[in-house]
Order: C-alpha cells, then sequence, then structure tokens
C-alpha cells in the first residue's frame, strides 16, 4: 500500500537539539548516561498561522523542544530506535502537524572503533 502524499510542502525544522539521557543496553550508559541529539522535521500547512500571524494554529518550537528535552532526560530505553518513536509521538501531538521526520545521533556510542555518529531517523504520520 501506499503512503498518501502530504497536502503541503511546509516544514518546520529543529536540529542540533542537545540533552544527556541514559538510553542504551550496557549497564555503563544507564549508570553514567551520555549527550543525545536530536532533529525533528515537522510537516504542516503553516499558511493559516501566516496569514492570521498566530501562533495558535502552528508549532510553538520552543515548547516542543522543551518537551523533547523532557523525553531523552526521562524513562531511559534500551534502543534508540524506542526514543525516536517516543519522540515522533511528540511532534506528531503538536498541533497541525500532519507528518514528522526524526532523527537521533548518538554521538558517543559505545563502539570500539573510531566513527563519527550513529544516526537512527524514523518517520511517522498521523493515522
Amino acid at each position: 500500500m501506499r503512503k498518501r502524499a502530504s497536502l503541503t510542502a511546509d516544514r518546520i525544522t529543529l536540529k542540533g537539539l542537545r540533552a544527556r539521557g541514559r538510553h542504551g543496553v550496557l549497564p555503563a550508559e544507564r549508570e553514567l548516561g551520555q549527550e543525545f541529539v536530536v532533529d525533528a522535521t515537522l510537516f504542516l500547512d503553516t499558511a493559516p498561522a501566516a496569514a492570521g500571524d498566530d501562533l495558535t494554529l502552528t508549532v510553538h518550537y520552543g515548547e516542543l523542544a522543551e518537551a523533547l528535552v523532557k523525553v531523552v532526560e526521562g524513562e531511559p530505553v534500551e534502543l534508540v530506535e524506542t526514543l525516536a518513536q517516543r519522540l515522533a509521538d511528540v511532534c506528531l501531538a503538536s498541533g497541525p502537524v500532519e507528518r514528522a521526520e526524526v532523527s537521533v545521533h548518538k554521538p558517543a556510542a559505545p563502539i570500539p572503533l573510531p566513527f563519527d555518529d550513529v544516526v537512527v531517523t524514523i518517520e511517522r504520520s498521523r493515522p
């Protein structure tokens, strides 16, 4: 089955949001914690907000950032995929958001080789 295309190409992107969390499979990750970086792109129709210059008709990205940080700093999970899903759920609950793409970066992942970053990216839509 093919996904329904969004009616709008408008988007709001929040990049590089940093927060400390205790997510991971290893006990040391749970004990010490580490920095996670979140990028979130929200797809929505911004025309009504722009037409009325009305914040209530769009996404308040400051409040969204605070809500996303609470998730990262909150209850630990083992998988970055689970964390990404929780963050996407927060994004989709934000006003008129039709679809969200969330990337979770784990730059200090416990990999014993040189690397730049580990990133899990998911895309979710409202049902």
